[in-house]
């Protein structure tokens, strides 16, 4: 500072946030609306998971997912190990000539007893499991389901590991309802269930030197009748 220089006639400006040098930034995508559950016709199980597919819903929201990041500088693109993710990328991919990398560790959680299919029915109907479920904010209270601490332990690990993979890189991620809402609640300290995205919604997390910061929550303006193009970049 030159010794004629005040305080007082140095600015101060407001500006843009930009993701800090060695971060990672991923846009954490919830898969489409895949196929009902109709009593009898259990979902096949993947490892355990219920594993339907894309209904047609589930197949127009890719799309309108593929237009929306199309024009992203996007390092890589991830998918679970349930096909509901890998049909929701596939468009992106296409456009962008990318090979989708498997992330099983991303995968939902584990609903036991509730597999298949029969979670959505017995939420639909006021199971009191169902209830206690959400009063107390613990999936593991259905019988059979994943411990919460091995949920959360299994997907920030594996958030962690592809925050390494990528410094400085944008990624998109295609995964889960609960796995979005406890990723957001990890990285601001909020209820498990504080978080609740829609079927192909972008949340955007940024990940540096052990510290989670939520840019974005629950974007759908793709999905919107009178969307055509991205509004503003998403990174």
């Amino acid at each position: 500072m030159a010794d004629n220089d005040t305080d007082d006639e140095i600015e101060y400006a407001q500006r843009p946030f930009a993701a800090p040098p060695g971060a990672t930034e991923l846009l954490l995508v919830r898969h489409g609306a895949s196929a009902p559950f109709r009593v009898g016709e259990e979902f096949p199980l993947v490892d355990g998971h219920g594993d339907p597919p894309l209904d047609p819903v589930g197949h127009h929201q890719a799309e309108r997912v593929a237009e929306r990041l199309a024009g992203e500088n996007i390092g890589a693109i991830y998918v679970t190990s349930l096909r509901r993710t890998v049909q929701t990328a596939e468009p992106l991919a296409k456009r962008l000539g990318m090979e989708l990398i498997v992330e099983p560790d991303l995968r939902e959680v584990l609903l036991g007893e509730w597999e298949g299919g029969m979670f959505r029915k017995h939420v639909a109907e006021g199971h009191p499991i169902a209830l206690q479920m959400m009063t107390e904010q613990r999936w593991d209270v259905i019988p059979g389901a994943e411990p919460s601490d091995v949920f959360v332990d299994r997907i920030v690990g594996a958030v962690d590991r592809i925050a390494a993979r990528h410094v400085d890189q944008f990624l998109v991620v295609f995964t889960h309802g609960a796995v979005i809402a406890q990723l957001l609640a990890h990285a601001t300290g909020a209820r498990r269930f504080s978080f609740l995205a829609d079927n192909a919604s972008l949340s955007h997390l940024i990940v540096h030197e052990g510290r989670w910061m939520v840019r974005r929550y629950n974007d759908t303006t793709h999905l919107h009748a009178g969307f055509t193009s991205a509004p503003e970049p998403v990174t």
